[in-house]
């Protein structure tokens, strides 16, 4: 594309970047989505529990849940903030 004036220029660049990162979060929120789906951790989600116990480990499960929906309610605000 050719640009006018520099007022073009800077606009068309905004519209970009901010189309850019809204299909970055479409896709970190689809990456989250599926992970809970197919309860799996994400490699961000680092929680480590002591003990081998059925409890300790459904207590890592519920507390990796807890934070894969804290991340996806933040990327949907974050995502209609734009």
């Amino acid at each position: 594309m050719k640009f006018c004036n520099a007022k073009q220029a800077k606009q068309a660049h905004q519209y970009k970047n901010i189309k850019t990162e809204l299909y970055k979060n479409n896709a970190v929120i689809w990456y989250n989505k599926t992970c809970r789906l197919k309860k799996l951790s994400p490699n961000y989600i680092n929680i480590k529990v002591k003990g081998t116990k059925p409890q300790s480990q459904k207590t890592k499960n519920v507390t990796i849940r807890y934070r894969i929906n804290q991340e996806l309610k933040f990327l949907y605000a974050k995502k209609i903030n734009k």
